[in-house]
């Protein structure tokens, strides 16, 4: 199957490098160059512009960062007819409908992933597929061998990305209070190796928060998944909140956190760095070199 990947971030570079291991025939491309070395040297094709990736390509899979650069890209797209257009980023539920209504034929599927880029190199990682049935089951080589599983979420594209949103607001809100725990534990003097082995056993502490424990723990927070993307997502989330008539709360606390920690010098280290918040010596001379 011929697919073009458009985004070489973290993510994309994954996607990338593990359909190549799967014997697909991959295009990629990047808003800026230079970055899609390590899946060109694996055999992919690099395209000077989405559009030129797109041609020829039975899929495009776009994996960017926000809202505004999915919708820069799918303008550049408009025009290139034949593929189904998947969107793979973590968008507002109204930014994936648009997308549907802007994508060439109206061929487009939304497919936020669920976990890191590790876990889908490996093929460990699963996908939530919202759109036309017919088109998700055109795809479906793209879901067996690039991910663990998937699960469709509807004709809806937007409501794929609701989930996802969902998904990471739990994460989100999650590490927050487990950075807090941390510092609270080792304030009271308890011994830090018993109480890492406390929260990787207590069923209170979620599983997809155990890769981080180390981390908040006394980690440098050079994870893929930065403070500033977290408070984007949860922004999302506390915005599909409101347009149902909900207002939530915490949601904005953590939403709040996680700007913060950005704003303070860590807006490019891993979600974990939220419990810098509560290590104001740290995060101050973390701040001062970024």
């Amino acid at each position: 199957m011929r697919v073009a990947v458009l985004g070489m971030g973290r993510m994309g570079r994954a996607l990338a490098e593990r359909l190549l291991s799967r014997d697909f025939t991959v295009t990629v491309w990047n808003r800026t160059p230079g970055r899609a070395g390590e899946v060109t040297a694996r055999g992919a094709t690099e395209a000077a512009d989405p559009a030129e990736a797109a041609r020829g390509a039975e899929a495009v899979l776009i994996s960017l960062a926000d809202d505004s650069a999915v919708r820069e890209v799918m303008t550049r797209l408009a025009g290139v007819e034949g593929p189904i257009f998947a969107d793979m980023s973590t968008v507002s539920p109204d930014t994936s409908r648009s997308l549907g209504e802007a994508a060439p034929g109206g061929r487009f599927v939304s497919a936020p992933i669920i976990g890191g880029p590790a876990a889908v190199a490996e093929g460990q990682a699963f996908t939530l597929v919202g759109g036309d049935r017919e088109l998700v089951d055109d795809l479906r080589p793209i879901w067996a061998e690039g991910f663990a599983a998937y699960r469709y979420c509807g004709a809806d594209p937007g409501h794929a990305v609701v989930f996802k949103l969902l998904n990471n607001y739990l994460l989100m809100s999650s590490v927050a209070v487990l950075g807090e725990v941390v510092v609270t534990g080792l304030a009271a003097g308890v011994d830090d190796l018993l109480l890492r082995d406390f929260l990787l056993g207590w069923p209170t502490v979620p599983l997809a928060a155990h890769n981080r424990i180390d981390d908040i723990l006394g980690g440098d927070h050079r994870g893929w998944f930065t403070t500033s993307l977290g408070a984007k997502d949860v922004r999302l989330a506390v915005e599909v909140a409101r347009a149902a008539g909900v207002d939530p709360p915490i949601a904005r606390l953590v939403e709040r956190r996680y700007e913060e920690a950005a704003e303070l010098g860590w807006a490019d280290a891993d979600i974990g760095a939220v419990v810098e918040l509560l290590r104001p010596r740290r995060h101050a001379v973390r701040g001062e070199g970024r």
